[in-house]
């Protein structure tokens, strides 16, 4: 469980940071996404021949520029406290306390605001109104 128990104001202050850092997350993802398939097909390719072998290191490099990328804004989010629940539906937890026991503040990519909590155990599915 993380260390950090967060008001609704405080999640609230910290929301244009995390919708940042999750669409970057999502696009460096999709990025590794494109990137893996282009470096498979370039593999297809060369048969085992050595034929477009700079290709191949060009792509893999890029690759794992990406996913280095991608290492460093999950790094980033992380150490805001907010918990990454779902990197393509864009669900973000912060842990809060209601009448005296801990809940999670639930917050999608799209909503304006934190409007939605959960019991820790009940997921999105559960999730209830403010």
């Amino acid at each position: 469980m993380p260390d950090r128990l967060f008001t609704l104001d405080e999640a609230l202050a910290l929301l244009p940071t995390v919708r940042q850092l999750l669409t970057e997350i999502q696009a460096r993802r999709r990025e590794i996404e494109e990137r893996s398939a282009a470096l498979d097909r370039l593999l297809a390719a060369t048969g085992g021949n050595g034929y477009l072998a700079a290709d191949v290191t060009r792509a893999r490099e890029a690759l794992a520029q990406a996913a280095g990328q991608l290492q460093r804004l999950m790094t980033e989010l992380d150490e805001t406290g907010a918990e990454l629940k779902g990197i393509d539906e864009g669900l973000i937890d912060f842990r809060s306390r209601r009448q005296g026991r801990v809940i999670c503040l639930c917050w999608r990519l799209g909503e304006e605001t934190i409007s939605y909590w959960h019991e820790l155990d009940a997921g999105f599915a559960g999730r209830q109104p403010l």
